[in-house]
Parts: C-alpha cells; sequence; structure tokens
C-alpha cells in the first residue's frame, strides 16, 4: 500500500464564500474547502468554479479561532536543511494569515493575539517534511505503520501543530460533519494529504567523512508541545505528568546513504525513481542515540521579583506523586530504563530542588539503594538511588546526582569524565539504535539489528547549560562506541581523532544548545565556547556574563508574551469571543500610581542629566541648581526603591494563563501597598476597578488538555 504523505504543492483559491486547496501535481485529488465565514471544511471532487487562485504554499499549518474570527495559517515559504533517507526536511521561514471574514474585524485583543501569533511563527525553529516522519524517532519509526497516514504516525508530544490541526483532524477522522450528509465516524482519506506535522526544535543535517569513510551526520532535537513555555514562567510537572522544556535530541549516523545531496532528485546519483540507492552496492545504516532533558518532576517554580535571583519555591512530594507517576509511566514505556542525570548545586538554593527529586525517586522504586562518592573537593560528589532489585515498573528509575558545579569549578571540566564513568555500564547495556535498509522495500522500512533500551534523562535548573554539556559528552562517547562497533574505527581510537569532524561535532552540538536555550530563556546557551573548543575561554566567559544579562532584562519584561503566544498556539488558551471591545484581556489595569512610577524614574534620569551638563552664567549662583538636580536625584531614588521592593508589580506576566504564584504575589503587594500611610489613599483613589482587576481576564481562559 502506498504511503499517505502530505501534499507538496497546493494551491490557494479564494472567493467570498470559501477557500479552496487543490494540488495541482495530483488533479485527481479531492478539492479541500473551508467555507467563509463558518470554517466549516468539506471535501470537493474536483475543481471549484468562481474562485480565484490566489497563491502557491508550502502546506497549510492548521485552522485558529481567535476572538472576533478564525484564520488558515499558510506556510508561504520553506527552506531546505538537508535529505534523511532521502527525505527532504524543510524549515518554515514564511507564514500567512487567511482571515476567513470578507471583511476582517478588529479589536485590540484580536491584533496582539495575531501580532504574538505571528512573532512566534516568524522566531520559532519549525521543521516538517512531505515523506518523513521528522516527529518520531529512527527506533519508533521502525514499528509505525507505513499504511497509516503520516499525521497519524506523528508523536502526540511533538506533533506541535496538532492544536491548529485539530479542526481538519476531526473532519478527517468523523468526529465532526459539517454537511451531516457522511455518516459520523467516516474516515475521511481525502483530507490526510492536506494535514502537515510539524516540529518545534533543532535540525542539522551534513554530509561528512571520518577517516575517508563518507556518512551523514545529523542532530534532532524535538520540544514537546506539552508544557512548553519560557524558563520562569513555566517550571517542573503538571498534573498530567508534563515536565517544562521536555526536549529529545536525537544523534544520527548514515552510512552508505547515497541520498543525502541538497538537490534534487534528477541531481542524486543515489536516487533512482524516487528509490534510494547505496554507494557501493552496501545496505544503508542508520545509527541514532536518543537523550531527553526535562524540568524536575515535582511541583516547583522561581518567581520573578525583579531580582537577580527568583524566590523558589517547592510544594510537598507527595502532592506530585501522581504527576510523577504519570510522567516516568511514559518514558519507561517509550524509552526503557531511565538513568536521571541531577546537576543541580547540592548547596544553597538549588539543594531544596535536588531533595526533592531524591525524596520523589525514593517514594517510586521499591527497596531503594542508595551509594554516596565524595572527594577532596565535595563531600557529595555523586549520589546513587536505584532499586535493590526489580519488583516493578518504577525501579527501571536510577537517579544519578553529579555535583557539576563544584567539580568542574576552576574550568576542570575534564573533571565531567567523571559522571561518564559511572554511567558507563548503564549505556552499554542501554545500547543504541542500528538499522539497515531492507532491500527491495518498497516502503523504505529498516531491518532492526540493535535497539536502544534505555535513556539518559538529564536535568538542571533550567535544563539547559550544565544539562548541555553532559549531552554533548554522552552523545561524543556513545558515537565513538557506534563508530568502532561498524569497523570505521579500531578499538582504541575515538571520533575526536579526525580534526575536521571534531569542529563539526562540537559546533553542531552547540549550535543545539543555543537553539534549546533561546526557545526557553531567549538566549543563547552559556558554556558553549567549551561544547564548541573543548575549553573555557575569557571570551566564553563575557559572552555568558553577556547571555545572564538579557536573560535577566528578557525573563523580567519579556517573557510575558511570549508565554501568551505559545499558549495561544497549543491551545492551553482559548480566546473567548464574548465581550468584545469591552472586556478587554491585555489592558494594563494596574493603578495609575503604580503604572505612572517608571516613567518618573526615567523622567528624574533624565533632569540630574540635564541640570548636571546645564552651562550658567558666572554671576549666577548654583545652589538652586544643585537644589534641583538633588531633588531629582531624591525623587529617582525613591521611585528605583519602589519598583525593586515591589518588582512582582512590574514583571512583564503572562495575560492568558496567569500564574497562580503571580496572582497571589500580586494581590499580597497591592495589600500592602493599600495600607501605606502615604500611597494608599492614591491608590485606592485612582485604582481602576476592583483589586483583582489584573488578573479578571482568567476567567476567559481555558485550559485545553490534547
Amino acid at each position: 500500500m502506498r504511503d499517505i504523505v502530505p501534499f507538496r504543492d497546493i494551491n490557494v483559491h479564494a472567493s467570498t464564500s470559501h477557500y479552496a486547496f487543490t494540488s495541482p501535481s495530483s488533479p485527481s485529488a479531492q478539492t479541500l474547502v473551508v467555507e467563509r465565514p463558518s470554517g466549516d471544511i468539506r471535501l470537493n471532487d474536483g475543481a471549484l468554479l468562481g474562485a480565484k487562485r490566489v497563491s502557491s504554499i508550502a502546506g497549510i499549518l492548521g485552522i485558529i479561532k481567535l476572538r472576533l474570527d478564525k484564520y488558515i495559517i499558510v506556510i508561504t515559504k520553506a527552506q531546505p536543511m538537508g535529505r534523511l533517507k532521502g527525505h527532504m526536511v524543510y524549515k518554515v521561514i514564511a507564514t500567512e494569515f487567511l482571515p476567513l471574514r470578507e471583511r476582517p474585524l478588529h479589536d485590540p485583543d484580536e491584533d496582539t493575539y495575531l501580532h504574538l501569533l505571528k512573532t512566534l511563527l516568524k522566531t520559532g525553529p519549525i521543521y516538517f517534511s512531505y515523506s518523513f516522519d521528522i516527529t518520531n524517532s529512527f527506533q519508533r519509526q521502525a514499528s509505525a505503520n507505513p499504511s497509516l497516514a503520516l499525521w497519524q504516525r506523528a508523536d502526540d508530544r511533538f506533533f506541535w501543530n496538532k492544536f491548529i490541526q485539530s479542526a481538519l483532524i476531526d473532519f478527517a477522522t468523523g468526529a465532526t460533519s459539517a454537511s451531516g450528509l457522511r455518516p459520523h465516524g467516516a474516515h475521511q482519506t481525502g483530507v490526510d494529504p492536506f494535514i502537515l506535522p510539524v516540529m518545534f526544535g533543532m535540525m542539522r543535517i551534513t554530509t561528512t567523512r571520518i577517516k575517508a569513510t563518507p556518512l551523514t551526520f545529523a542532530l534532532i532535537t524535538r520540544r514537546s508541545r506539552h508544557r512548553a513555555g519560557t524558563r520562569y514562567m513555566t517550571r517542573g510537572i503538571d498534573e498530567q505528568g508534563h515536565v517544562a522544556n521536555f526536549n529529545e535530541t536525537e544523534q544520527i549516523i548514515l552510512l552508505n546513504d547515497g541520498s543525502s545531496s541538497m538537490g534534487g532528485v534528477g541531481a542524486e546519483g543515489g536516487m533512482q525513481n524516487g528509490k534510494i540507492t547505496s554507494l557501493d552496492g552496501h545496505d544503508t545504516q542508520i545509527m541514532s542515540y536518543v537523550q531527553t532533558r526535562g524540568s524536575v518532576p515535582v511541583y516547583w517554580a522561581e518567581i520573578n521579583t525583579l531580582r537577580y535571583v527568583p524566590d523558589l519555591q517547592i510544594r510537598g512530594v507527595e502532592s506530585a506523586i501522581s504527576a510523577a507517576k504519570q510522567h516516568f509511566d511514559e518514558q519507561i514505556r517509550i524509552y526503557g530504563d531511565n538513568y536521571l542525570v541531577n546537576l543541580v548545586n547540592q548547596k544553597g538554593r538549588e539543594d531544596r530542588v535536588k531533595k526533592a527529586y531524591e525524596q520523589m525517586v525514593r517514594t517510586l522504586v521499591s527497596s531503594p539503594n542508595e551509594a554516596t562518592q565524595a572527594d577532596y573537593i565535595t563531600d557529595e560528589k555523586l549520589h546513587v538511588v536505584e532499586a535493590s532489585q526489580r519488583n516493578q515498573e518504577y525501579d527501571r528509575l536510577h537517579y544519578v546526582y553529579f555535583d557539576f558545579h563544584n567539580e568542574t569549578k576552576g574550568l576542570r571540566w575534564h573533571r565531567a569524565q567523571l559522571l561518564l564513568d559511572q554511567l558507563k555500564d548503564g549505556l552499554i547495556r542501554g545500547q543504541y539504535f542500528r538499522g539497515v535498509d531492507m532491500p527491495g522495500d518498497a516502503q523504505g522500512r529498516l531491518e532492526v539489528r540493535n535497539r536502544q533500551t534505555a535513556v539518559v534523562r538529564t536535568n538542571c535548573m533550567d535544563c539547559l547549560d550544565r544539562t548541555n554539556v553532559v549531552q554533548t559528552m554522552l552523545a561524543r562517547w556513545t558515537l565513538t562506541r557506534q563508530l568502532v562497533d561498524v569497523g570505521i574505527l579500531k578499538p582504541g581510537e575515538s571520533a575526536d581523532d579526525d580534526a575536521t569532524f571534531k569542529i563539526l561535532f562540537r559546533n553542531v552540538w552547540a549550535d543545539n544548545a543555543d537553539v534549546v536555550s533561546r526557545s526557553y530563556s531567549g538566549t543563547g546557551a552559556l558554556k558553549t565556547d567549551f561544547t564548541r573548543t573543548g575549553e573555557r575561554t575569557r571570551a566564553g566567559m563575557v559572552q555568558d556574563f553577556n547571555n545572564s544579562i538579557t536573560r535577566y532584562v528578557k525573563n523580567n519584561f519579556g517573557d510575558g508574551p511570549r508565554q501568551d503566544a505559545f499558549d495561544l498556539f497549543l491551545g492551553a488558551f482559548l480566546p473567548d469571543s464574548s465581550g468584545v471591545g469591552t472586556s478587554l484581556v491585555f489592558v494594563d489595569r494596574r493603578p495609575v500610581l503604580i503604572q505612572s512610577i517608571p516613567y518618573v524614574l526615567a523622567a528624574s534620569f533624565f533632569m540630574v542629566i540635564v541640570s548636571s551638563f546645564a552651562r550658567s552664567k558666572p554671576e549666577s549662583t548654583l545652589w538652586p541648581l544643585r537644589l534641583f538636580a538633588i531633588a531629582w536625584l531624591l525623587v529617582g531614588l525613591w521611585c528605583f526603591h519602589f519598583i525593586y521592593t515591589h518588582g512582582v508589580l512590574y514583571v512583564a506576566w503572562p495575560k492568558l494563563n496567569t500564574p497562580r504564584w503571580a496572582n497571589e504575589g500580586y494581590q499580597e503587594t497591592m495589600g500592602a501597598i493599600r495600607k501605606d500611610s502615604l500611597l494608599g489613599p492614591f491608590v485606592a483613589r485612582h485604582e481602576r476597578g476592583a483589586s483583582n482587576a489584573r488578573i479578571s481576564h482568567l476567567e476567559e481562559g481555558k485550559k485545553r488538555i490534547q
């Protein structure tokens, strides 16, 4: 049976009554029709008359309903990134929103919704393939049913546009019926080629050589759509067992693959009639190794208050046991044994997170056996918690704490090898995936020679910088092992022995670190100078300082809108059409006095600068000017002190799904200000609405769990 894959070319036809989507390369295929302005979907045999061709698009990203209208989001420009087993992978470069209303309506919220979505799609690294399931690892693909449509095979966690594709998916599966003519529950296969799954993350495909052996080196990081968001707005776990900043990273080596060039089919010696052929008559081999990262699976949060180090809150571990079980049920089912590498600090505020994680593991595994190693640097270099014997599924959890901060302090990065030594036995037992092309198989299926039966799940506080260093180290060790196993390297040799590949490997992994970090924290990763060069440099330290300051600014003043964009695109917030033009979600409802203080601070700074450089006549007295400057300086200092001590009022919190702790902090701070003898009367007099006006918009949001 032929694979059901998305159309590579789609023409958009528009009329006042509908949008029609056709594939010129498949003239016998049905036409997808979206009625205007209702958004009802139907299939039509043949082209529709009266519609004007508007443009050609690369695919339909989905359909989203905002406050006033529905919009069809289409991909207008895509960039080829390379081929995997002959399948081209693309990056989304440009999108367009097609309104269903002929005359679009506007209000401030609608315009803000559109701006958030367009910014996310413009800056987010989004990838897709028409014929290859990039949401699944090679190992999972080997077990997939190739007769299913591409969107049906996609991994639910990494099917990033699943929410906005839900209208087409519901129609395809028979969940809805616009005309009522077809039986409920009948699958509409004509819709399948219009449903294009996309992945959010990182993709790099490079052809290279190691010791004169040609190969394709690829790195794919898939970011989960569940509990997606920004650094301080999403931490820990939710009630469904999804953790923040969960990413799956797959390192891939393809050998004897003659289909890796960027050219078209006609330009590739390795492509014959659309089928992959190997080089030199050898079968194409795929070797992949998967790692994961994700936030510590307990209920915890870091609360922005404009201080450089946010306040840390951790709920009791007992309250998160059910959620943690759901999380690890899924992780064990998908990956097998889980080696839980924890890299947070064992002293200071991070120690509370470390202890909560260890308590959770002790609760889940039966008969926990613990061992601690110390050295001259720290009393707890390594701490291992695992079951003494396997009696249940959770006994497949192996907790390994490594005191990364103390062991690598003073640029001693080579000491991360201590963690690798601890994990080696598990890495050897867990193996990696290896598959070989089945000769003569038209669907390109793989003969599985080896399966990966365990995964290393790494975390630090952000699951970014320290995590990147460790994941790169494990990937390098596994790559060397793979190349030795297939005979490219001899025992005792390393992939780093090839200087050219060593540079490529380090830069690809450093790029991966930057992409994951930008998606979560807003800046590139820290410590990437070590990943790129193998050394910690002064230039890298300066860059880390710059990134740290930029993170502080973005996390406090820019992450709220970014979180809103994620929630809107992924369906965590559903806009309400009631109260259009009156009950605005994004309006600032803080008291006018509270809003004005930053402007007064800026004005005072300006006045001090002006008075400092003002010229006066020789015969004039200076004390009035100095008194003027001192007065404005005192005003500025008071404003700065007020903002700093009431920082929760000036953090750019998400407006759609405001965190509970932000609401509590706002109410507590405003309560204290109202009791202030100086400011209280002014705040009460000028406050617009009730004390909870700033968060009243939460009633309009509804959680949707896909």
